[in-house]
């Protein structure tokens, strides 16, 4: 059994992967052609299983053998450290930053923003085909674009409603100050609003800190 914080990540993250493997309360996602860290990981509960069998199949899907834990595993070199939490949303002053939902026709925005912020534009295209085929019919989700003032689009988010509350767990911004702006508007979908982000990025509580590692063990 996982641990709540990659229960949340999993639960967010594994209607929109296209490959999904359980064994030894090890939990793999993998989506071969895109580059999100969540959707090509194995997530792993706190009592390590053997990982032989779920490394294999990284392997074969070509990806690299990416684990996902509550803390740093040995002979992993770590790529990256979330902090999933709760946000409570901000006061703000006008900001000229403008949130709003959009379809799935029109995910190649979408991803231009998303990939732009993450410093991977290269890999836009994809995501937006992969992601515009599994949310046709998803109406859990909603994408959210952020535009300035000039009307450039500067953030992008995917909120999913879950249990009456909402996470976004895949988000980005190319202009810091569109950041609180886009998650107020996400808080603001039902109340709620559980989100993973960068260390010291921004103000959660209840948090949990999420690694992501690639084996050294293939």
């Amino acid at each position: 059994m996982l641990p709540p914080a990659l229960t949340e990540l999993t639960d967010y993250f594994a209607p929109l992967s296209t490959f999904q493997r359980e064994e030894g309360g090890a939990l793999t996602l993998l989506t071969p052609g895109v580059n999100v860290l969540g959707l090509n990981a194995t997530y792993l509960p706190e009592v390590v299983p053997d990982l032989r069998s779920a490394l294999a199949w990284h392997e074969m899907q070509e990806l690299p053998p990416l684990l996902a834990s509550l803390s740093p595993v040995a002979g992993a070199e770590q790529v990256a450290a979330l902090e999933v939490g709760t946000f409570t949303p901000v006061e703000l002053q006008d900001s000229g930053i403008v949130v709003e939902q959009i379809s799935r026709l029109h995910m190649q925005k979408w991803a231009d923003v998303l990939t732009a912020a993450h410093s991977t534009p290269e890999w836009a295209a994809p995501l937006a085909r992969h992601l515009a085929a599994r949310l046709e019919g998803q109406r859990d989700y909603l994408p959210l674009l952020a535009y300035d003032s000039a009307g450039a689009a500067v953030g992008a988010l995917l909120w999913r409603g879950v249990n009456g509350a909402g996470a976004a767990h895949l988000w980005g911004v190319t202009d810091e100050t569109a950041r609180l702006p886009l998650l107020n508007a996400a808080w603001a979908l039902a109340e709620g609003l559980r989100v993973s982000a960068l260390p010291g990025a921004v103000t959660l509580s209840e948090t949990t800190g999420v690694f992501f590692g690639v084996s050294g063990d293939e």
